[in-house]
C-alpha cells in the first residue's frame, strides 16, 4: 500500500490485510545518544539474513528511448504494476508514453541529485532495513524478508509494500530542505516525508498486516481499533528498538512530549465523551483518523490520539504479562480482554467544560 494511505488504511483498519548480522554491541552503540528511547534489543549476531536491496533510482532517468523503458519494466514487472500502477492507465502505450516523458524531462537530473544527496548510495537505508529485517526473524523464524527497491518517481509515488517486495520513491523522502517537495499535501503530513521514516512505515505497515496482527473483525468499536494500532505501534518498536516513539507515531517532539504530560486529560476525555465502546465512524473520525489536531480534547492535541492511548494500553499490557512474547501478543483477538488485563488506568481529572469524569 501506498504510505501517501497509510494512515487512512490505519484508521480504518479494514486494511488489516545476504548479509550476517553485525554484532548487537553496533546497534547498543547506536542507541546510545537516545538510550530513553530504546526498548530490548534482541541478540541478533547469531540471525542470517537473506537481504535483496536493489538501488534503481539511477535507471528510469537514464532511459533514452521507449524501448528501453519497456524492457526496464518487463524486467520490473511487479514494480510496474504496484509501485508505478500500471492498471491506472488505459493501455500499454499510455502508459509509457507518460513515464517516458516524464523521466526525459530535464527536471529529473535535478530531483535525482537532491536524491543522491540525501540518500548517497543507499548504505545507511540498507543498514535500517537489515537491523528491522534482523529482528524480524529473531522474532519470527520462518520470516522470509522482502525485497527492496529504491526508485525516483517524479513524485509520483512514496511507497508501496506486498507481502514479498518493498518500493521506496526515495524523492519523496528529501525532507524540509527539499528544491521539490509533494503537492497537495498538508505540512502536518509533509513532515513525515523524510529519509528516517522510510523504514519504520514500512514496520507499521507489517504490523498493521493480519498476518501477524489478528483481531477480531467483529469488534467495531473505537477500543477495538485502538489496541489493534497498539499492537502495531508495539511491534514496530521492537523492529527499530531505538527508534525514537515520536517518530514511529509521526508526532513531533513537543506533541510527544505533550501527550504524555496530559495523559490523564486524554484519557478523562475519552472517558467522558463515551468514546472507547462507540462505534460510529464520526467518533473515530474525531479520535482515531488523520487530522492535524484532536480538538475534541483541547488546540494542541495531535490527531490520531486514541492510537496513541492504544499504544500506551499495549505497553501497560505486557509490562504487566512479561512471559507474554511478541508473537503471542500479535496473536491476541480480543481486544477488550487486553485492555481490562492491561492495568492501564490514568488518574480521571475534570476535563474544561465539563462537569467532573465519571469513574470506570
Amino acid at each position: 500500500m501506498h504510505l501517501a494511505v497509510v494512515w487512512l488504511k490505519f484508521l480504518i483498519f479494514a486494511a488489516m490485510n545476504f548479509v550476517r548480522m553485525l554484532p548487537v554491541i553496533l546497534v547498543v552503540m547506536a542507541c546510545a545518544d537516545k538510550q530513553e528511547e530504546c526498548v530490548f534489543v534482541p541478540d541478533t549476531s547469531g540471525v542470517v539474513v537473506d537481504l535483496k536491496f536493489q538501488s534503481l533510482e539511477d535507471s528510469l532517468p537514464a532511459i533514452t528511448s521507449k524501448e528501453q523503458l519497456i524492457r526496464f519494466m518487463t524486467t520490473h514487472a511487479d514494480a510496474r504494476d504496484y509501485f508505478f500502477s500500471r492498471a491506472a492507465y488505459p493501455s500499454d502505450s499510455a502508459f509509457i508514453n507518460l513515464l517516458f516523458n516524464r523521466f526525459t524531462n530535464p527536471h529529473i537530473d535535478t530531483l535525482l541529485q537532491e536524491t543522491h544527496r540525501v540518500f548517497g548510495h543507499g548504505d545507511e537505508l540498507r543498514r535500517e532495513f537489515l537491523l528491522a529485517f534482523s529482528n524480524m526473524k529473531y522474532y519470527y523464524p520462518d520470516f522470509t524478508p522482502p525485497k527492496v527497491e529504491t526508485f525516483i518517481s517524479g513524485l509520483e509515488s512514496d511507497l508501496y509494500v506486498t507481502d514479498s517486495a518493498v518500493f521506496i520513491g526515495l524523492d519523496y523522502f528529501l525532507g524540509n530542505d527539499a528544491r521539490f517537495r509533494p503537492n497537495n499535501m498538508y505540512d502536518y503530513m509533509l513532515r513525515r516525508y523524510t529519509k528516517s521514516f522510510i523504514v519504520p512505515s514500512v514496520m507499521l505497515l507489517t504490523g498493521v498486516d493480519t498476518r501477524f496482527n489478528k483481531v477480531n473483525p467483529e469488534d467495531r468499536t473505537v477500543l477495538g481499533e485502538m489496541i489493534a494500532y497498539g499492537k502495531a505501534y508495539y511491534f514496530a518498536k521492537r523492529m527499530l528498538p531505538c527508534t525514537a516513539d515520536s517518530l514511529l507515531i509521526g508526532y513531533s517532539a513537543k506533541e510527544f512530549e505533550g501527550s504524555v504530560k496530559f495523559e490523564n486529560l486524554i484519557w478523562s476525555r475519552l472517558v467522558q465523551d463515551e468514546v472507547l465502546y462507540a462505534t460510529s465512524h464520526l467518533v473515530k473520525q474525531k479520535y482515531l483518523a488523520e487530522r492535524p489536531k484532536t480538538i475534541e480534547v483541547g488546540e494542541e492535541c495531535p490527531g490520531r490520539i486514541a492510537q496513541w492511548v492504544g499504544w500506551r494500553i499495549v505497553d501497560s499490557y505486557m509490562a504487566s504479562h512479561p512471559e507474554t512474547t511478541l508473537p503471542q501478543l500479535m496473536e491476541m483477538v480480543d481486544a477488550q480482554q487486553l485492555f481490562r488485563d492491561s492495568g492501564y488506568k490514568p488518574q480521571l481529572v475534570k476535563v474544561p467544560g465539563k462537569a467532573n469524569a465519571p469513574s470506570m
